[in-house]
């Protein structure tokens, strides 16, 4: 009696599974509905009893993580706060660590489709609320689960080592513990902006162009012939520069890297301390941000086409962390694996900062957000304990 209902499920439990493989490992304008069919062993026909199209199936998939997520939010454990706490982090971590592949097409869906970014914060934010036991706002979403959910895909996605009691130990007690900041000396004085080269070479007239072009259309969607009629150059120009696309898009990722750093570094003071020049840092790369904005998307799809130098890209910011002299705040005394994990949560906050407050058209009270996360770097949620 049940047999055709039943088919039917399976075969769309086929379709979703097929697309999840394919949008998991390839960026979403590459993959087709033909191919998604093909992975599945079904008929281009049967899809579209299922689908209008691929991004009705992709927002499917998207609304799938964001009600998945909410069920795994709601078996936080505990008897007070900190115990609570911990159960939050396990669960975040763990989620990410049995559902990569789904965790990676949230991570594109996030940028292309922001709306699901927003509901899943808001999943995120109810859920803290309730383990802390009273009302919380942006800063202290961003404090913890932009610490907690980079540190939890970058251990999922690129292999990280991630130290759970340092994750822990950096919610409850802060990170930058006894030191405190000076709002003026953080966010004050003027900005060196990024310099111009006007007299420009055939390779910096290249790689300009590209990066325009990458981050408007995206990388698949931009070719080489479109990059050098926009340089003026010709296609064999490109080749006496670059080995093809590839190489150029990863040259491309590299200096986007190197540029954010040299911004940074350039505009902050020696005379602060480690907490003021973390504040001061992630201050810098929002400006930068609202400077070059092709930046941030041609790193976020380089996560799908180049995924080792993403993993380079993000490499370069941790060892310039390490290289601090001031160190990373207590708990990243514990050893090295400690003071990654604290590394990371700390990229995290700018990382998630950015894409709220820069990519959300909501810059109006970044300056009263990071001066609460600043709080939060130094105490934790130790008052909440």
């Amino acid at each position: 009696m049940n047999g055709p209902s039943a088919r039917k499920q399976e075969t769309g439990k086929k379709i979703d599974a097929a697309a999840i493989k394919l949008f998991a490992h390839k960026w979403y304008n590459t993959v087709s509905v033909a191919e998604i069919c093909r992975e599945a062993g079904l008929s281009n026909g049967i899809f579209y009893k299922y689908y209008d199209g691929k991004e009705a199936l992709f927002r499917s998939i998207l609304e799938r993580v964001v009600e998945e997520i909410r069920q795994a939010l709601l078996d936080i454990r505990g008897e007070g706060v900190r115990e609570r706490l911990r159960s939050f982090v396990h669960i975040l971590v763990d989620f990410s660590a049995q559902n990569s592949e789904i965790v990676s097409v949230f991570r594109e869906g996030q940028y292309r489709f922001f709306e699901y970014e927003r509901r899943l914060a808001g999943i995120y934010l109810s859920a803290l609320q309730r383990l802390l036991g009273r009302d919380i706002g942006l800063p202290e979403y961003l404090f913890a689960l932009g610490g907690i959910r980079f540190c939890a895909i970058r251990r999922t996605l690129q292999g990280i080592d991630i130290d759970f009691e340092a994750l822990c130990e950096t919610l409850e007690s802060g990170i930058f513990r006894g030191l405190s900041f000076d709002p003026e000396r953080v966010f004050g004085g003027s900005v060196t902006p990024p310099p111009i080269d006007l007299d420009t070479g055939a390779r910096e007239r290249l790689l300009k162009a590209g990066k325009r072009l990458f981050g408007d259309k995206g990388y698949f969607e931009t070719n080489i012939h479109e990059i050098t009629d926009a340089a003026g150059l010709s296609v064999g120009a490109f080749y006496s520069h670059f080995e093809g696309k590839e190489s150029f898009y990863a040259e491309l990722i590299g200096q986007a890297g190197h540029d954010i750093r040299s911004f940074i570094r350039g505009n902050t003071d020696a005379s602060l301390n480690r907490l003021e020049r973390e504040l001061r840092g992630i201050w810098l790369f929002l400006v930068f941000l609202s400077i070059d904005r092709h930046c941030y998307s041609i790193v976020r799809e380089a996560e799908f086409v180049l995924p080792d130098i993403v993993r380079e890209y993000y490499g370069a910011f941790v060892e310039g962390y390490r290289r601090n002299a001031d160190g990373n705040g207590e708990p990243s005394t514990r050893g090295p694996i400690a003071e990654e994990t604290v590394i990371e949560f700390l990229i995290g906050i700018s990382h998630y900062y950015g894409l709220e407050v820069a990519f959300d058209e909501s810059s109006a009270n970044a300056r009263s957000t990071l001066e609460r996360i600043g709080a939060y770097l130094v105490e934790g949620f130790s008052s909440y304990l």
